[in-house]
């Protein structure tokens, strides 16, 4: 079984997000970028299964900017066997990427999407779902556990009320949670080795999708910062500003 493992390019998660001058978007030039945390620990079950004979092939996809390669080289260097770099400048959002991701299943045939349950850029947690359903696929969504075999996909979903277990006819799209796994650290000699992995670079023209933006930005702000907290003589005092100034009760 071959396995498709979307990554993403983000703006590394330790760095201090910063608004651009001009409000049109964060600041991104001179910015660390890594993989998306919840696209690591996708690659991180895909090697796994592979490593438990479930899967045969791993391929690695990102679509953006020539930079996003290194975002590929970080998947191989952890255990995916190959790349596929979808190149554009323009901004893609979920459904667009849905589309060319159902392109690239449609040309690869795997038996199996991992992709992270959402990027920490956009929050959006859209694609997997909207791929799912361009494909006609089974999903599951928000998994913390997996068991692949038999033709079909055993996992536990994290749902507001606790737990949720699914059993899922192949082929299917899973997103992953936090809890699904602890990605590796990718060795020295793994680095070495996916210098020397193929990865293959497509346009989205060549897949025939279109990826003109469907929502505009208008504005971005960052949130106000906090007021300075203030004493109160008595509880007296601490209702009345609750109730009157606060208006919470």
């Amino acid at each position: 079984m071959k396995i498709l493992v979307p990554v993403k390019r983000v703006v590394d998660f330790n760095v201090k997000v910063r608004v651009k001058a001009d409000h049109t978007g964060v600041e991104t030039a001179n910015v660390k970028m890594s993989m998306n945390p919840f696209d690591e620990i996708a690659v991180e079950e895909a090697v796994r299964l592979k490593e438990q004979g479930a899967a045969s092939e791993i391929v690695a996809v990102s679509i953006g900017v020539a930079q996003c390669q290194e975002t590929i080289r970080t998947a191989l260097a952890m255990g995916a066997d190959r790349g596929i770099l979808i190149e554009t400048r323009v901004e893609t959002q979920p459904l667009a990427v849905a589309k060319l991701l159902k392109a690239l299943v449609e040309r690869e045939s795997p038996g199996l999407v991992i992709l992270g349950k959402q990027a920490i850029d956009d929050d959006c947690n859209q694609t997997g779902q909207m791929l799912a359903a361009l494909l006609g696929w089974a999903q599951g969504t928000f998994i913390s556990k997996a068991k692949i075999g038999d033709g079909k996909a055993e996992v536990v979903r994290e749902v507001d009320g606790g737990l949720e277990s699914l059993v899922l006819k192949m082929p299917a799209v899973l997103t992953a949670d936090l809890r699904l796994n602890e990605p590796r650290y990718a060795s020295l000699p793994n680095i070495m080795k996916a210098k020397k992995k193929p990865i293959e670079t497509l346009t989205p023209e060549a897949l025939g999708v279109d990826v003109t933006p469907r929502i505009a930005t208008l504005k971005v702000e960052e949130p106000p910062k906090r007021k300075a907290g203030g004493k109160v003589a008595g509880v007296a005092e601490l209702v009345d500003k609750l109730k009157n100034e606060a208006k919470v009760i």
